[in-house]
């Protein structure tokens, strides 16, 4: 006799989204929410925008390097209460509003990142390795984990980490396909064309002329990571729609694929 299968059988997808306003998500949310039956799904965010709104009315200076932001002590305690605080719950609200069994935490719970500090760039390390049991628990059980990108340092300090970065280290340690959804529709190359397909010597390429720069570059060599650590296949995709997700997973023609070659 033929059964549904349970939430243990279901392909555990990593979605990694941005940390915009709330009414900015809401389109992506309806679309997480809506899958959130046939996968298991796993929502990383960032909160890049939020964080430097309330670093601007502190008076505390953002800077940037390869898509990482420097991050001093004060800064550091701004990222915690903005990224473990406000964004992370306030995405778990409105999925809980959506009828999801959502649950927010950050790398720091459980342990779940471990990380590398980047001296130079303050309280900022970066991801080396996951330990994903309470995720693999947690999922399957049906629950939707919401992960903010902190974590600790070989010291056990905490740290502000790049989210893209989070989300691919889960994707490695899941072995699951990884869907980055940003406010643009794919990689773009020197003509300002969409790939449509990126392979790993063409990305480096694209990176050392300038075509691939900023945020894009953790987003590029974290998704070809996965993919050398034999995960699932990797899609970087404009995420304002309620189809968004849905097209990531199942149109080939959405966003820009990822390929070693």
């Amino acid at each position: 006799m033929s059964r549904e299968p349970g939430p243990v059988e279901r392909e555990v997808v990593v979605v990694k989204l941005g940390g915009e306003t709330l009414a900015e998500q809401h389109d992506t949310l309806r679309g997480v929410a809506e899958l959130a039956g046939e996968y298991r799904l796993l929502i990383v965010h960032g909160g890049g925008k939020r964080l430097s709104d309330w670093l601007d009315r502190l008076g505390i200076e953002s800077r940037w390097e390869a898509g990482r932001r420097a991050t001093d002590d004060a800064a550091l305690e701004v990222a915690v209460a903005v990224l473990g605080g406000l964004v992370n719950k306030e995405l778990v609200a409105s999925l809980v509003g959506l009828g999801v069994d959502a649950v927010g935490l950050s790398g720091i719970d459980g342990g779940l990142l471990v990380a590398e500090r980047i001296a130079e760039l303050g309280r900022v390390a970066r991801i080396t390795d996951a330990r994903p049991r309470l995720l693999e628990v947690l999922l399957a059980a049906g629950v939707v984990p919401v992960v903010a990108p902190l974590a600790l340092d070989e010291s056990g300090a905490i740290c502000n980490v790049n989210a893209d970065e989070v989300a691919a280290g889960l994707a490695r340690a899941l072995r699951a396909r990884l869907i980055l959804l940003s406010d643009t529709d794919g990689v773009r190359d020197g003509d300002g064309l969409r790939i449509d397909r990126l392979v790993a010597a063409e990305a480096e390429a694209l990176i050392a002329d300038g075509w691939i720069s900023g945020g894009m570059i953790p987003k590029v060599r974290g998704g070809l990571s996965v993919l050398e650590a034999g995960g699932g296949a990797v899609v970087i995709a404009d995420g304002r729609s309620p189809d968004a997700l849905r097209r990531a997973l199942s149109d080939p023609g959405f966003g820009t694929r990822l390929g070693l070659g």
